[in-house]
């Protein structure tokens, strides 16, 4: 987890503003201010805040109130900014200043949909990637041009600022930054208690033309399946598409459709995410997590770990591995 002040969780504040989405934000409360007793470690120190004693919730749905001042902000390790429907307006000033203070100060900075336009008028997107939902992409990028806006993706991991796109996308992220925080066992395990998909990746496409089967049978799922259990072996593309009974070219284009990626950047990703499972599971010997994976050598592992983590492997495991959480 990031580092935050000695002896006390990591904490997460929210600004909830004006005419703020209640998705996201339910989403943001779920996945880091409910306990989570059955993992058996510290989780999220987590607050909502706001710059009034009351905001009225997306077109007037509910008014939120009894949350903490924008004061919260302050020692925040996280702070995410609030989203609104109407992102033509400039959020209230407090709520900008607070977010370019935390910035100053080196907080992790999180905006959810239309959040980054928050984060862009307190200035700390400035000559840096971002996204926000398809929609606004053209807004956006008039009134802030010195953001590299990446119109097409879930989410942008940049270190210590994370936009994602619409409203489905603050879970891909949330997750994202769980798994980030607590290794790829415990954002699984989160994914699990969620049903949801445990991970996709950030630089997946916003729009997906075709979501959901038009026959349940046609649904990539039972090659997904499959795959999973034979990572371990030499699994190619081609192998995948001979097990669909399709050509690669037609695997391709599922592939694009229900998932927004490639079978090839797919099956990496689980490779990866086996090999981050084995090293918190204590396994040490760098050539039979890079076996076991698929990912055939240490070298390659180092490689992959590197691009999808951040990490190498032996930082991974001081990081995520059993002595960092004994039981």
């Amino acid at each position: 987890m990031p580092p935050a002040a000695s002896g006390r969780p990591h904490r997460v504040a929210v600004i909830v503003d004006e005419g703020s989405n209640p998705f996201e934000l339910g989403v943001i409360t779920e996945l880091f201010g409910l306990r989570r007793p059955e993992l058996e470690r510290p989780w999220y120190d987590f607050a909502l805040c706001t710059a009034r004693p009351s905001v009225r919730m997306h077109s007037g749905m509910f008014t939120l109130s009894g949350a903490a001042g924008l004061e919260a902000t302050e020692e925040a390790d996280t702070l995410i900014a609030p989203n609104r429907p109407d992102p033509q307006h400039r959020p209230d000033e407090a709520v900008v200043a607070a977010i370019a203070r935390a910035g100053e100060r080196g907080a992790r900075l999180v905006s959810l949909c239309t959040g980054a336009f928050a984060l862009a008028e307190a200035g700390v997107l400035d000559h840096r990637p971002a996204t926000t939902h398809w929609r606004w992409t053209e807004l956006f990028t008039a009134r802030f041009p010195l953001v590299r806006l990446e119109p097409d993706v879930l989410f942008v991991d940049d270190g210590d600022v994370l936009t994602a796109a619409g409203s489905a996308a603050a879970l891909d992220l949330g997750l994202h930054l769980i798994r980030r925080d607590h290794g790829a066992q415990v954002a699984n395990a989160v994914s699990r208690r969620l049903v949801f998909a445990a991970h996709r990746e950030g630089g997946q496409r916003q729009f997906v033309p075709r979501p959901i089967p038009d026959v349940a049978d046609a649904s990539l799922a039972p090659l997904l399946a499959w795959a999973r259990q034979h990572l371990h072996e030499p699994l190619s593309v081609a192998a995948l598409a001979h097990r669909a009974a399709v050509s690669q070219a037609t695997l391709h284009r599922r592939f694009r459709a229900e998932l927004g990626t490639t079978p090839l950047a797919w099956l990496t990703a689980e490779r990866v995410d086996t090999a981050c499972r084995l090293i918190e599971r204590g396994e040490v010997r760098l050539e039979a997590v890079a076996r076991a994976s698929g990912l055939g050598t240490a070298a390659n592992l180092r490689t992959r770990m590197r691009r999808r983590t951040g990490l190498s492997p032996t930082a991974y495991r001081r990081r995520f591995g059993p002595a960092a959480h004994p039981e």
